[in-house]
């Protein structure tokens, strides 16, 4: 199977492992990147440069303008010229908090199920894992994940988690158009999975990750947890018919 991961990247210079990424490339032809420069002020872009000038699978694009994580990945998605290209495309967070080598563990997991059109990571605590979390973070994330839940009427435990893959048969129609959420659309990704594709949640697949690693710099602050109910409020509006 061919894959596309894109990374979006704003202000990520000093978080960026270009190594990881290279020694990724050349071990794994199957894979290529796609980073989004999101109008970043730092020199993320000269890095950027250097590293896709290594090998043909990496390649960037770039935004005048910070537009924010949702449409940053949604311009990556819809930059895919050859939309046959790829058998999964998907995203990956820049500072690699989960790291690379989970991909080839999605892929493994893909081959098992087949029907499989959209997997995304969990971050679970359990005995042969090591996920290392902030113990507020993870408690707010566990207050948010009941409310998307519910929302959702699906038994999702880690929506946010930053590592998914989406059959390419699908991906283009989820991102077609913008989200009304910067920083809950894959929460709004879900529902617009369950809106189009009524047929399919027996094929999403919520995979635990071997490894999860809190890296500091994270733009997500805890303020946008306290403003999770009003963004979840809107999503539920828009799509509160399909959510059924």
């Amino acid at each position: 199977m061919k894959i596309l991961i894109i990374v979006p990247c704003y202000n990520e210079a000093s978080r960026l492992d270009t190594n990881a990424f290279y020694e990724f490339s050349l071990n794994n032809p199957n894979v290529h990147f796609l980073f989004v420069n999101d109008g970043s002020t730092d020199n993320i872009l000269q890095l950027l440069q250097i590293l896709c000038n290594k090998h043909n699978n990496l390649n960037y694009i770039t935004s005048a303008n910070n537009v924010g994580k949702a449409e940053a990945l949604r311009s990556g998605v819809m930059s895919i010229k050859n939309k046959e290209q790829y058998n999964f495309i998907g995203y990956f967070d820049a500072d690699l908090s989960v790291p690379l080598n989970e991909i080839q563990a999605f892929l493994e997991v893909i081959k098992k199920r087949e029907k499989t059109k959209f997997i995304f990571g969990m971050r679970i605590a359990r005995l042969g894992a090591k996920i290392n979390r902030n113990l507020l973070r993870h408690y707010l994330g566990r207050v948010f994940a009941t409310f998307v839940s519910i929302i959702l009427k699906e038994p999702i435990y880690d929506s946010q988690c930053g590592a998914k893959l989406i059959h390419s048969s699908i991906i283009f129609k989820l991102f077609e158009k913008p989200f009304i959420s910067k920083w809950l659309f894959d929460v709004e990704l879900l529902s617009r999975f369950k809106m189009l594709y009524p047929n399919y949640m027996n094929q999403i697949v919520e995979y635990p990750i071997s490894e999860w690693n809190e890296i500091s710099g994270s733009k997500l602050k805890i303020k946008h947890y306290l403003l999770a109910p009003f963004e979840l409020f809107k999503i539920w509006l828009k799509y509160r018919k399909f959510l059924k």
